[in-house]
């Protein structure tokens, strides 16, 4: 039998961008130690119940980041000013997208270890 490859585990290689904060100096990178998080699913076998749960999850993400741009934009124009408004709502926002699909998606299989319904 050909084992499937799980892809949503690549994530987790960016995790090795938080090693350039030793380096840099930058404590921005250490942010990226988050995605260490995905390196267990190179052993979750993807079915048919997976990959819905994934698309539900980035669904989720997908709207919670369109959403929180224009009021993060506000929000970062009276912050920062007009210079660093854009750069930042975009940063903050992608990071509200990253938070809502891990969140929804460990929501997601806990309903399916519980067996709980999904609708």
């Amino acid at each position: 039998m050909k084992h499937k490859i799980n892809y949503l585990g690549f994530l987790s290689l960016l995790a090795l961008l938080a090693v350039l904060g030793f380096w840099t100096e930058n404590r921005g990178f250490f942010g990226f130690f988050g995605f260490a998080y995905y390196l267990r699913y190179f052993w979750v076998i993807p079915d048919e119940f997976f990959l819905l749960n994934t698309q539900k999850a980035a669904t989720f993400a997908f709207m919670t980041e369109m959403i929180s741009l224009v009021p993060l934009m506000f929000a970062c124009f009276c912050t920062y000013g007009a210079v660093r408004a854009v750069p930042a709502a975009f940063g903050l926002s992608f990071a509200a997208a990253i938070l809502a699909f891990t969140a929804a998606l460990i929501i997601l299989e806990w309903r399916e270890r519980r067996g709980i319904a999904n609708d």
